[in-house]
């Protein structure tokens, strides 16, 4: 095949050898499968998003740190120069999360390197060898949607064990592979402790997960993982060995707002007599 102009760096400097074929092409994405250091691995190579909206990026982007302050105020003024490292942010992403997700033993394809604006990774294959097919192409049983739903829960409670929230997860990002599912398309990862969208968008994470799986086992679309989760989580008593039951019993205790309110007008009426009481001193003072 004719040799993408993404590809031509890696070709010229020895990380790739031989591009063997297009594997897709997306509005952020085209990747291709490629042979490098012996092995068949995946290519992503980034587009440039002339057109993607930064406004509908910010809820990622909160939490992210720029550590170069021109960039960093560039990116603020959406200016030209600071589109274009925001979209360097963007992709670098997805980069800095599948090293730290494989590091905390999160299923994601193993990357290998980022150089020129394509990203180098492992190919994801079924038990025959083949390209491993997204989840939304196959069809499940009852009991293999619990299966691959009990895994894909373990799989983002190590992700958030790791201080990280895909932000964008469905059957349409994971692949199944010859071992089960693995978790792919990150860019929009976020920081689940800076990020202040966190748990709402953790929230939609897994239950986008409960819905999908829900249509083979009906049983799964009522249970509350991500409440359970996320309030294991904002407590500190959460690890991936933790064990989840779905349930979570929201309290039903009613807040006091009068008796909030009551000992806000004690505080005042107090405050209110100290002031007074340092103005009679002090006029006594005088006199």
């Amino acid at each position: 095949m004719k040799i993408p102009k993404s590809l031509e760096p890696l070709l010229q400097d020895g990380l790739i050898d031989e591009v063997l074929g297009q594997l897709m092409s997306g509005k952020e994405a085209e990747v291709y499968v490629v042979r490098s250091a012996g092995e068949i691995r995946c290519a992503k190579a980034y587009k440039e998003l002339k057109q993607r909206s930064f406004q509908k990026q910010t809820q990622y982007m909160e939490g992210r740190k720029v550590r170069n302050s021109r960039r960093s105020r560039a990116m603020e003024k959406h200016s030209r120069f600071g589109r274009k490292e925001q979209e360097s942010a963007w992709q670098n992403a997805e980069v800095d999360a599948l090293f730290r997700l494989v590091a905390a033993g999160v299923r994601v394809p193993r990357p290998y390197s980022f150089y020129e604006g394509v990203l180098l990774m492992e190919l994801v294959v079924d038990s025959a060898g083949a390209v491993a097919p997204r989840l939304n192409d196959l069809r499940l049983s009852a009991e293999l949607a619990r299966e691959y739903h009990s895994r894909l829960v373990d799989e983002v409670v190590r992700m958030l064990c790791a201080g990280l929230v895909h932000g964008d997860l469905s059957e349409f990002n994971v692949l199944v592979a010859a071992d089960g599912p693995v978790i792919i398309d990150l860019p929009q990862a976020i920081d689940a402790a800076g990020n202040n969208n966190a748990g709402r968008i953790f929230a939609r994470d897994v239950d986008n997960l409960a819905a999908y799986f829900g249509r083979f086992a009906p049983e799964l679309v009522g249970t509350a993982y991500a409440k359970e989760i996320w309030h294991l989580y904002e407590n500190g008593k959460l690890h991936p060995k933790s064990k989840l039951t779905g349930r979570f019993a929201s309290s039903e205790k009613a807040a006091d707002v009068r008796g909030v309110m009551r000992e806000i007008d004690d505080s005042r009426k107090e405050a209110l007599a100290r002031e007074l009481g340092r103005a009679r001193m002090a006029s006594g003072c005088k006199g």
